[in-house]
């Protein structure tokens, strides 16, 4: 027998435009389910988006009827519209949202928003693509879906699937990003995604088991074709500078540097890059300057490339507000290497062979990446200081 934990709220929203075929038998699974398994306090709310059949109705019965469930009803319709509405007003320490169908399997729930009620992650969403999850689907979604979400990792975002009908963020978190997402229907999910991947917000990701429901709603090529033009409108939107948003403190003060099993990968080959194109330049200008210019010259524009490539690839930093900064900051490391490496110069006997001069920089080197990855982790990239002024 479980035990309630009634300090913590969680609000699971259900949108719904015509369902009064399934809407009694889902919300009824869905209620029995979170009242016999769920430790913590939970509300749901029926989100009806201006149907013409009975689902509003049978949406007002099953409020009367069960507790912990609610009745919402917009004028227009749109699933964002409807999350928008509810979440916007929400009192819960959490916010989440799935399809009515329950396509995805009810024991992947607590997996989603545990991790936001305890602060380690700002949203959370279920994903069919990874290795662990078992996926039931036609040939068409599936196609559509994979090609879509590849398109979202080329433009640089980092979490594996965008459509999944079953996510949930920190309630203050979701409020805060709100405002700047413009899209009221499907497009609204990878919207806030993305918005919050620009604002270092951590995103957990839960394998899902899922099996389509083949009387679903949604127009799969409409819906395809209105998310490219509303990714059209965001990268837009981002290159310009726009969706500045003044993020609480609380939500600033938890976004930590992610993990180093992470970044230290990703660091290692731009490292390994930047190291073999500096004994390449080292190499190159050796023959017309003296060691020290040549190191101090070869180390200056590796070290402007290497902070460009770990601003992108290891610390996630996209777009090109504060690349200059960035820069100079990270100027910092690019001294200490000049540094370390010239004093290994210096300490190398007269007559030496050049490589032995190599073997001198390429240890000084070593010393100085290990200062530089602390250095960017902890300053220049840290996401507490990512936030809009």
């Amino acid at each position: 027998m479980k035990t309630a934990i009634t300090t913590r709220l969680v609000e699971v929203v259900v949108p719904v435009y015509n369902e009064q075929r399934v809407l009694r038998d889902s919300i009824t699974r869905l209620h029995d389910y979170l009242t016999r398994t769920f430790p913590y306090g939970f509300r749901i709310t029926i989100a009806d988006n201006a149907s013409t059949d009975d689902t509003w109705r049978l949406a007002r019965e099953l409020a009367a009827e069960l507790p912990h469930v609610r009745a919402v009803h917009l004028e227009e319709k749109g699933r964002g519209r409807a999350l928008r509405r509810v979440w916007s007003l929400s009192d819960a320490d959490v916010v989440s949202y799935m399809d009515v169908d329950l396509s995805t399997d009810l024991d992947a729930f607590l997996p989603l928003v545990a991790p936001l009620l305890s602060g380690h992650s700002d949203l959370a969403i279920g994903t069919r693509l990874a290795r662990t999850s078992r996926v039931v689907r036609g040939p068409k979604r599936e196609f559509i879906s994979r090609s879509y979400n590849l398109l979202l990792h080329l433009l640089g975002a980092r979490f594996s699937d965008a459509q999944c009908g079953f996510k949930a963020a920190r309630t203050e978190v979701a409020q805060a990003l709100l405002p700047a997402v413009e899209d009221e229907e499907w497009f609204f999910d990878t919207e806030l995604l993305l918005l919050a991947e620009r604002y270092g917000l951590r995103i957990h990701e839960v394998p899902v088991d899922w099996v389509d429901d083949p009387d679903s709603r949604v127009d799969i090529v409409k819906t395809a074709l209105d998310d490219l033009r509303g990714l059209a409108r965001v990268m837009r939107k981002h290159l310009w500078g726009a969706a500045r948003l003044p993020m609480p403190d609380s939500v600033r003060q938890a976004r930590m540097p992610q993990g180093m099993a992470r970044q230290l990968p990703r660091f290692a080959v731009v490292g390994v890059v930047s190291t073999l194109a500096y004994l390449a330049l080292y190499s190159l200008l050796r023959a017309m300057m003296t060691p020290f210019a040549a190191n101090a010259v070869a180390l200056l524009v590796t070290a402007v490339a290497n902070t460009a490539a770990n601003r992108r690839f290891t610390f996630g930093v996209i777009g090109s507000a504060g690349a200059l900064r960035h820069q100079l900051e990270g100027a910092i490391a690019f001294f200490v290497g000049l540094t370390l490496s010239t004093i290994g110069l210096a300490l190398v006997p007269a007559g030496a062979s050049r490589g032995v001069e190599l073997l001198a920089v390429v240890v000084a080197n070593a010393v100085a990446t290990l200062v530089r990855f602390m250095l960017l982790r902890v300053w220049v990239f840290n996401p507490r200081r990512r936030h809009v002024r």
